[in-house]
């Protein structure tokens, strides 16, 4: 019986162990998740840069403590010299001089009070010079809206931000960054607004004591700030409302916004937009809870479009607002060797929408991967194992670059497709070549032979590797038409390689997990198809 009693600990401790684990990584994932979505102002001050390091500077204002080290010299007709400390009753001892109180004393008066005590030991020829060589050591508790609060220790020079840093700094959802009080003795002495340092770089000098207690207040008022500006963050009031002046200040809106707009809601919940000028509105009430969007609302005349690649003409050109692909064709001018037929046309703005869209799929794989429990203990080591491959993947696909391609079908009519701002068009060479690239031997450029089949091609880069998916190949003509290689379809000529086709083949997924491996193999397929590249997993 007793026996059975501790198989079944074992079985219970082991479960628990699992759980643990678990939720400690879902720990970690929603820390991850909350840093990354929470756009505060200010938030990166705090990420460990100042908890380490210990401030010795001159402070003429300091008072002299129970602790602080005092170094001592004297020379002339009585040579002398130590760092002698402090002691429990405010004084240090000196040889043939006798006990000297400094406790309280300015530090700026510290030579000033020896001298004038040793002269009446000592009428003449002893000169002195004192400063102090060791701050005292504190310990200071912080409290409030911090995400570790405690006891720390530090120096009674430090600095706030310091002992804040020491606290894993201020939350990022509820914690005030200008609202900060020091208590000494459960009374207030001592104020702390931080966007004082954080837009001016102005740090007030102040003296912490044993037991002095940092308090974070809760964050009362705050508008949210997007759009045309360098700091779209979400910024703490001083009070209830600030006049968009004082917002301008602290955004610091970049040139070409003209425009704003106002979010905000009433009492019965409903949401009202307007929209204003930022000139002649300096004095414009901006109010707690409202979000506010800078834009570059300008009447836009003329366009910026590149022209790379092969051709004879100019690289850059500015062309009317509503120009069509088929006006700007008829102004380039192409070389002998300009490929016209497979031009290609890049846009800034489906790039964007490629990459919103890559990384909603790797945020979703990624919390999948964080949030999947485990039934044993063999199992979650199995996972977190694989779960650390899954974020290495997602690493290394977030730093992917999407081009933006649109595809030009043969059939388009190019005079209804309207140019955009920042659009590129690219003349590609005449081309006798075929790229293979991904999974094969040796990856690589090869010369076009007609009639030469799909198989033949891969064969002559050494053949599939072992990680190769065959049933996952790709074939991106010059034109950008992407189509899925399939050997036994129906549809054989379809796959006829020609000259400036792109062969890509896929990687296999190595996973346990049917749902992480749908999820891989279809963001490695969009990363091949929008960036052109074969991301290994």
């Amino acid at each position: 019986m007793k026996k059975i009693v501790f198989v079944l600990g074992l079985m219970v401790l082991n479960l628990l162990a699992v759980d643990i684990d678990v939720t400690s990584q879902i720990k970690d994932s929603n820390e991850t998740l909350n840093l990354k979505d929470e756009k505060v102002f200010g938030y990166r001050l705090f990420n460990g840069s100042f908890s380490h390091n210990k401030q010795y500077r001159y402070n003429p204002n300091y008072l002299v403590n129970i602790g602080d080290v005092v170094n001592i010299k004297l020379w002339g007709a009585f040579d002398f010299n130590a760092s002698i400390p402090v002691d429990s009753q405010g004084n240090i001892f000196l040889p043939k001089v006798g006990t000297v109180h400094l406790a309280g004393l300015r530090n700026d008066k510290l030579s000033q009070t020896l001298q004038q005590t040793i002269k009446k030991v000592f009428k003449r020829n002893v000169y002195v010079y004192a400063d102090l060589g060791n701050y005292q050591p504190v310990s200071v508790f912080v409290t409030g809206a911090v995400n570790k609060p405690g006891l720390y220790e530090g120096l009674s020079s430090d600095s706030i931000v310091q002992f804040l840093d020491k606290a894993r700094g201020v939350e990022s959802i509820s914690g005030s960054y200008r609202h900060i009080s020091v208590l000494r003795e459960n009374e207030i002495i001592k104020d702390f607004d931080l966007y004082t340092f954080l837009q001016n770089g102005k740090m007030e000098i102040f003296q912490f004591k044993m037991g002095d207690v940092i308090n974070v207040k809760n964050i009362k008022n705050y508008i949210e700030i997007n759009g045309d500006v360098k700091r779209p963050y979400r910024f703490e009031l001083k009070e209830e409302s600030a006049t968009l002046k004082e917002v301008l200040s602290a955004v610091i809106p970049n040139p070409t916004a003209t425009n704003f707009t106002v979010t905000k809601w009433n009492e019965d919940n409903e949401q009202f937009v307007e929209i204003y000028s930022i000139k002649n509105n300096e004095n414009f009430k901006l109010h707690s809870g409202e979000s506010i969007e800078f834009l570059p609302d300008h009447n836009v005349k003329s366009i910026a479009i590149k022209i790379s690649g092969e051709h004879l003409g100019l690289h850059n050109l500015v062309v009317p607002k509503g120009t069509t692909l088929a006006e700007l064709m008829e102004q380039v001018k192409p070389s002998k060797l300009s490929d016209m037929d497979s031009f290609k046309l890049y846009r800034k703005s489906i790039a964007l929408e490629q990459k919103k869209l890559l990384n909603s799929q790797l945020d979703d794989l990624e919390a999948k991967t964080l949030t999947t429990g485990s039934m044993t203990t063999e199992e979650a080591i199995i996972r977190k194992q694989e779960a650390q491959l899954v974020l290495n993947f997602i690493d290394r696909a977030r730093k992917v670059e999407l081009k933006g391609r649109v595809i030009i079908n043969k059939d388009s009519n190019l005079s209804q497709i309207l140019l955009e701002d920042k659009d590129e068009i690219y003349i590609p060479k005449t081309s006798h070549m075929i790229i293979v690239q991904g999974e094969v031997m040796l990856p690589g450029a090869q010369s076009y032979v007609k009639d030469m089949s799909f198989d033949d091609y891969i064969n002559s880069c050494g053949g599939f590797t072992y990680r190769a998916d065959d049933e996952n190949i790709l074939i991106i003509k010059k034109s950008g038409i992407v189509l899925s290689y399939d050997p036994t379809s129906m549809f054989g000529d379809d796959y006829i390689v020609k000259p400036g086709d792109d062969i890509m083949i896929l990687g296999k997924v190595d996973s346990k997990y049917l749902q992480v491996i749908k999820d891989i193999t279809q963001i490695v397929y969009q990363i091949a198809v929008g960036a052109a590249v074969v991301l290994r997993y």
